[in-house]
């Protein structure tokens, strides 16, 4: 980037407007690819984490905090500087969480009943469908309510997850 910095600052200088603007669109790309991947890591975390509770059908603490904080990391990370537009919009989840899904399950049989499953363990007691349907519906609450707010707004969905009935009810 600071190449394309030092060319778009020499374009200028010389005059080559035309070339300066491609400068600057390729810059706009390298930053909106950065955030698009910041955005995965995160939703690889959260996958991580909803799978361990699906599949051990149970909610800790640093479970809870780790989904929340991905979901708040996400709302953040995916809304545009004009706070009105996102990188990734409510209907374009579905090829992200796929993907994230696939990548998650790895590290996902590390955090699982203490590393004793296998990744093709993991992904064979995995229901991907009700993973994807879930998550879809906490990354719904990130176009409903600012990162402040969603911790509350998250606990309604959590205290759902199995054993999540059971965690809420201990505070």
């Amino acid at each position: 980037m600071t190449q394309e910095l030092i060319d778009l600052k020499q374009s200028i200088l010389e005059g080559r407007y035309h070339d300066a603007l491609e400068i600057i669109d390729d810059l706009e790309e390298m930053s909106k690819q950065a955030t698009l991947r910041k955005i995965e890591a995160f939703l690889v975390r959260l996958c991580i984490h909803l799978m361990k509770n699906q599949i051990e059908q149970r909610l800790t603490n640093s479970g809870i905090a780790s989904i929340s904080d991905s979901v708040i990391q996400i709302a953040k990370l995916n809304v545009k500087s004009n706070q009105k537009s996102y990188f990734i919009q409510a209907d374009e989840w579905q090829e992200y969480l796929e993907e994230a899904i696939e990548i998650a399950i790895r590290p996902a049989s590390v955090e699982i009943f203490e590393g004793s499953l296998k990744p093709s363990q993991v992904s064979q007691r995995l229901n991907r469908e009700v993973l994807i349907d879930y998550t879809q519906n906490l990354l719904q609450l990130t176009y409903k309510y600012q990162p402040k707010t969603l911790p509350d707004m998250m606990d309604n969905y959590l205290a759902e997850l199995p054993g999540g009935k059971d965690w809420f009810e201990q505070i």
